[in-house]
């Protein structure tokens, strides 16, 4: 058991602890307890997660550590959820990229291929009346012709990653799901906390 006495030491031992004084220090402090399990360092910004916390904890009058709590809890996981937004972009911007290589390769393949046939049967006339051909586009569908592409590739995209084998977007699917099912029980429990207030206020009169 402790005694009195060494908790009134443990006190006044507290008080005299200013806490880390050095940047660094404080850096180091920012990121124990939640915060510290929710940054990863080589991928998250520290500060930026230090102002999304404060903007959550904001909308929230937290009146005990309990409640506090709930709310740094909630702070993560909302961070999460935007991580896995970015992790879904990420996806489908590699899978363009993929696209873009084939296409590079196919148009690289292709234009070698005209080439030599060009040099052996092309005439002067075959290039001057394809080079008109072309000249005569209408420049104003190029737009609409782009977008059908970029939609197109969209869903092609979003096909590959479907079938890949370790199934990227049912995972992260998932995740998210879990997320934001944890996310809605805390904020069912932050407002049962908060419509109890009011009672806890006429039981002390």
């Amino acid at each position: 058991m402790t005694s009195l006495r060494q908790i009134e030491a443990n006190r006044r031992n507290a008080q005299l602890s200013t806490g880390p004084v050095t940047e660094e220090g404080k850096r180091r402090s920012r990121l124990n307890g939640l915060t510290a399990e929710t940054i990863i360092d080589a991928l998250d910004d520290a500060e930026d997660y230090a102002a999304f916390e404060m903007a959550v904890t904001a909308d929230y009058d937290a009146q005990s550590a309990v409640e506090r709590e709930l709310v740094l809890r909630l702070a993560s996981l909302l961070w999460r959820l935007r991580r896995a937004t970015a992790i879904e972009s990420g996806l489908f911007r590699i899978q363009a990229r993929h696209l873009i290589d084939f296409r590079q390769r196919r148009l690289v393949h292709q234009n070698i291929i005209e080439s030599m046939y060009r040099d052996a049967v092309a005439t002067e006339d075959t290039r001057q009346n394809e080079d008109e051909a072309t000249a005569s586009l209408d420049i104003g569908s190029q737009s609409t012709v782009e977008t059908a592409h970029q939609s197109a590739d969209l869903t092609r995209a979003f096909v590959r990653l479907s079938n890949l084998p370790t199934y990227p977007l049912d995972r992260l699917s998932r995740y998210e799901a879990t997320l934001w099912r944890q996310a809605c029980q805390i904020l069912f429990t932050l407002r049962c906390l908060d419509q109890r207030k009011p009672w806890q206020g006429l039981r002390l009169r």
